[in-house]
């Protein structure tokens, strides 16, 4: 019995440290579609193997401080032209539809290449999201992982 339970600490450890993982948003620059408090199952594999795609929500170390976790959205992607204007998403030139309702403001970014290794993140909330546009373009090395799920609170289960 020792044993199995010896067995069964050590696998969930490894699915922790190397498989999925449970982050809590603490914040509000993900607002609507995050909220703070809330927990999502995060995929730690996916971004190493097959990387991301534009709008999935990631979380990522902070490139001024790795030891802090954010929760974000890739918005630009290796090779992408990204631009904001009057709040607006422009990759290549064209506005973009996202899917989804951020809270918008008036911020102009101008064009910038996205180089090889890199993305563009961008929080929900644009008014008081601390990402891309302050600490600029993020190594894929310090993406931990894309939220698939939130699982808490229960009347807001989603999977993404």
């Amino acid at each position: 019995m020792r044993r199995f339970a010896l067995l069964a600490c050590a696998a969930v450890a490894l699915l922790h440290a190397f498989v999925v993982q449970v982050s809590v948003v603490r914040g509000h620059s993900m607002e609507p579609s995050l909220c703070d408090g809330d927990r999502l199952v995060v995929d730690r594999v996916s971004p190493t193997l097959a990387g991301v795609a534009r709008f999935d929500v990631v979380i990522l170390a902070n490139p001024r401080d790795p030891s802090v976790d954010y929760v974000k959205r890739v918005a630009a992607l290796p090779g992408d032209v990204v631009a904001l204007h009057d709040g607006e998403l422009w990759i290549d030139g064209r506005r973009i539809e996202q899917g989804f309702a951020p809270i918008a403001d008036h911020a102009e970014f101008e064009p910038l290449i996205v180089p090889a290794g890199h993305v563009f993140v961008l929080g929900d909330n644009r008014p008081i999201s601390c990402d891309s546009r302050e600490f600029g373009l993020v190594p894929v090395g310090l993406l931990r992982g894309t939220v698939r799920a939130r699982f808490w609170p229960f009347h807001r289960v989603a999977v993404f």
